[in-house]
């Protein structure tokens, strides 16, 4: 287990107040779950990575809330693209006896044969989500895709009973495809094909310093 992570609290409805934090080198944060009031805390964000590093993103670190040691798994955050630091982070207590549904990167091993004759690997969806005790958690689910031919698609069906943990995508949830190498015919005349906005297309709000939709949680 990771050294525990100290957390002091926080004000909340004040953006003066986050803008200090986030400059003083801490990450405003929420903690709620087992056996554990929903507080708004904030955590030293050189010990938060430090401890990401120690026990892997999907891993169990311990919070010192109020002088309490809490087990915690990190549920979610929200990242500052440009700078590189965290911007927000929800923490959920857990339980250490009981299973949890955890989003787990998929990893693919081996040269599939498809990709050899030239085809393209293409991942649709790089995260499983699997029902593991919080000891348990992996780093990564890794499949073999070296069998994987031009055309073929490898779904959750094709690994779930490889797997040592319970998957609960359905089946036909696909984690890699192989396809066919694009013709130049093709490549020009997508080229040459201009580009058209969908109508009723917006631009994404950009990220701001502020609290995010998590803060219902405070």
């Amino acid at each position: 287990m990771a050294t525990t992570v100290q957390t002091q609290s926080r004000e909340i409805g004040k953006q003066s107040n986050l803008t200090k934090l986030r400059g003083e080198g801490f990450v405003p944060a929420v903690v709620y779950g087992y056996k554990t009031e929903s507080s708004s805390i904030a955590v030293s964000e050189l010990d938060l990575l430090k401890t990401l590093r120690e026990v892997g993103r999907n891993g169990v670190m311990k919070l010192d809330v109020d002088g309490k040691p809490v087990n915690v798994v990190l549920s979610d955050y929200q990242m500052d693209v440009l700078k590189g630091k965290f911007v927000h982070a929800d923490f959920l207590a857990i339980n250490m006896s009981d299973e949890l549904d955890v989003n787990v990167t998929v990893v693919t091993t081996g040269e599939s044969a498809g990709v050899k004759e030239g085809g393209v690997l293409s991942q649709p969806n790089r995260e499983v989500t699997i029902k593991v005790k919080p000891s348990s958690i992996p780093d990564s689910i890794e499949v073999d895709v070296t069998d994987l031919a031009i055309g073929e698609t490898l779904t959750v069906a094709d690994i779930r009973d490889k797997s040592e943990f319970n998957i609960l995508n359905e089946d036909d949830f696909t984690l890699v495809s192989v396809s066919a190498p694009r013709s130049d015919e093709e490549l020009e005349t997508t080229a040459d094909e201009p580009a058209v906005a969908e109508e009723g297309e917006s631009e994404e709000a950009s990220e701001i310093e502020g609290e995010p939709k998590a803060e219902t949680k405070e």
